[in-house]
């Protein structure tokens, strides 16, 4: 629709062009992340000798800690610095990730490396989510978070396997790290060449709402806000659970005798699964109830996890990830979504940027939790941990948002918040 007064128009249709560049440059930021999906146990434990599972994990909580920082203080400075410049400097942070992982002889130069990775995600993937928020406005907000996802998360699955089949095929390094190298560079150059700042949609479409309502937003993001809170500790726990699968999967496959190449093929089927299925739960949260698809999604994850450790053969393996995917399409672009209701859209960028610090943190806290009781009782012990507390993330869903989110588009203007 177009805004009086503006020279900009809101909505997915208007906005096309770069709305699916943005889509495009998601898929590059995803790829560099699936580029380490399956094959990283096997890298620390066959160049570096690390067996620990507590110290192979080491490099997810680097990420995960770089990454949430990164997210935070992406969406504080959304608006001062700008959506693209955000995008060109998370690009840049990551031309060196690949070449140091390619030929570093020592793992605390992999941790520096998953450090930059993390920053550069929080910084690209952030500012193609709040780019596409700010171009659609408030119609197709579900459907582009699924469009979002599903090239990013696509991507994930993709390059996932085409790493396994290249360390299968011509070694464990350098080559899968050194197509991250162009991975990185050519979305530099989409970025630089093609790509608009969205700050004027965001100011279009701030003058439909009435003032900006939440006081200390990452309070109200974190605690204070019944559904804002609620949502945040889904992330969270959303993200530890897939900190936990991203380590102890291709661990526990390679334990129970698969090969590298179906190892690559399980571990890539959850993430290309959960890419695929966001073209359609997305639009589903514009439509149907967004509680009911936060919970359910999460209580299918804690149900797929817990079938982890009794699984056998390969295709029951198969099975679960495939339910991994969707419980986590079912609620990934239903985060964002309802984050993006439940905001003003001068507050949206930041209230967004604190909910993916808390969901990234789930890295790291899954990284380190996991892995720790892997150390202690079993990785099996681990697995069953991580799928109960999914499941009873589902609950604090169910009993904390209130039931007035069960509506399409509850809120029409943002004049007050939760008590």
């Amino acid at each position: 629709m177009k805004q009086e007064g503006s020279a900009v128009a809101l909505g997915l249709r208007q906005n096309w062009r770069q709305f699916s560049l943005l889509v495009l440059i998601n898929a590059f930021v995803g790829a560099m992340i699936g580029l380490e999906r399956s094959i990283f146990p096997q890298f620390a434990a066959e160049v570096f000798g690390l067996e620990s599972n507590l110290a192979i994990l080491s490099f997810i909580t680097a990420f995960g800690l770089s990454k949430a920082a990164a997210n935070y203080f992406s969406g504080r400075l959304a608006n001062s610095v700008g959506r693209k410049n955000l995008l060109l400097i998370g690009w840049v942070i990551a031309l060196p990730v690949p070449l140091m992982l390619a030929f570093t002889s020592h793992w605390h130069w992999v941790i520096v490396s998953n450090i930059l990775l993390g920053i550069s995600q929080g910084l690209t993937w952030s500012s193609t989510v709040v780019m596409k928020i700010d171009l659609v406005g408030e119609k197709d907000r579900g459907l582009a978070m699924g469009l979002n996802e599903f090239a990013g998360y696509l991507a994930v699955g993709v390059f996932a396997f085409v790493s396994a089949y290249m360390a299968q095929r011509y070694g464990i390094r350098p080559y899968p790290f050194l197509l991250g190298e162009l991975v990185a560079l050519t979305g530099l150059l989409l970025t630089i060449l093609f790509v608009k700042d969205t700050g004027r949609h965001v100011l279009a479409e701030s003058a439909r709402y009435s003032k900006a309502n939440l006081r200390g937003i990452f309070w109200e993001t974190t605690f204070r806000n019944k559904t804002l809170s609620a949502i945040t500790q889904a992330g969270l726990v959303n993200n530890l659970n897939d900190g936990m699968i991203w380590g102890l999967l291709p661990v526990l496959l390679i334990s129970l005798n698969f090969p590298l190449d179906q190892v690559g093929l399980i571990v890539a089927i959850y993430p290309t699964v959960w890419g695929i299925s966001q073209l359609f739960t997305g639009k589903m949260a514009d439509i149907l109830p967004k509680k009911k698809l936060l919970f359910w999604g999460m209580l299918l994850q804690g149900l797929a996890i817990l079938c982890l450790p009794f699984a056998q053969g390969y295709i029951l393996f198969v099975v679960i990830s495939v339910a991994l995917g969707l419980g986590t399409a079912i609620v990934y672009p239903t985060f964002l979504a309802a984050i993006a209701e439940e905001t003003h859209p001068i507050q949206r960028a930041e209230s967004i940027g604190t909910f993916r610090l808390w969901r990234d943190m789930g890295y790291a806290f899954g990284a380190i939790l996991s892995g720790f009781t892997a150390d202690l009782f079993g990785i099996k012990y681990a697995i069953i941990l991580i799928g109960l507390l999914t499941v009873g993330s589902s609950l604090v869903i169910k009993l904390r948002i209130p039931d007035r989110h069960n509506s399409r588009n509850y809120r029409k203007n943002l004049s007050t918040t939760d008590p």
